[in-house]
């Protein structure tokens, strides 16, 4: 699977560690990367503070600079080549279903609808899962102040509306990978039985990493 996968996408929830692997993945391929820029989001400190109040402003900031990201890439033509990502925009409506009221998120899919851009989907996709547990402790690790106010009711909100997001998604192949017991990060082990397993892989859907 992976030696044919030209547009790869890491995902999972905060703190799991997608854009780390998604750098180590593309520097193992030469690829180029398209990650998340979230420092670039004013709204994004105050969200975590008061998630009612700038949820709104959060999402569609994020929506307009991933819909810039994969236009410019459109562009450039980049997706003839290989290029592994941090994001999925399928997926962007998952935290704004999570974070706003009816009102808001009928004007998101307004939005969301009118301006995503007919790009192929993923040839690839690795979904990175852990606990809530274990996803505060590695944001509490990485000591981002812009992150000291998220609560782990949160992030188990977040992981819970990915497994379902997941559990649903065909529109490429998935790769999901216990991300408690598997360190690709840091392990140059686990990331070479990453890669070697992506590269065995032949469904479309298969698991990494748990005990069945």
């Amino acid at each position: 699977m992976l030696e044919r996968a030209r547009y790869i996408v890491v995902e999972g929830p905060i703190g799991v560690g997608k854009t780390s692997l998604a750098r180590r993945l593309a520097e193992h391929l030469s690829a180029p990367t398209l990650l998340e820029r979230p420092d670039e989001n004013p709204f994004l400190g105050r969200f975590y503070q008061d998630m009612a109040r700038y949820a709104l402003q959060t999402q569609l900031f994020f929506l307009f600079q991933r819909i810039e990201q994969l236009r410019s890439l459109q562009q450039e033509d980049l997706f003839k080549g290989m290029v592994v990502a941090d994001f999925l925009l399928d997926k962007d409506p998952l935290f704004a279903s999570l974070t706003l009221g009816d009102d808001e998120y009928a004007l998101y899919r307004q939005i969301y609808l009118a301006l995503k851009p007919a790009i192929s989907a993923p040839d690839l996709v690795i979904y990175l899962q852990a606990s809530p547990e274990t996803l505060r402790e590695r944001v509490r690790r990485r000591g981002l102040d812009i992150e000291r106010h998220i609560g782990e009711h949160y992030l188990a909100s977040v992981a819970e509306r990915y497994a379902r997001f997941f559990y649903q998604y065909d529109a490429a192949p998935v790769m999901i990978v216990n991300a408690e017991e598997l360190n690709p990060i840091d392990s140059e082990t686990d990331l070479s039985l990453l890669i070697e397993r992506l590269h065995g892989m032949r469904g479309y859907r298969e698991f990494f990493g748990y005990a069945n």
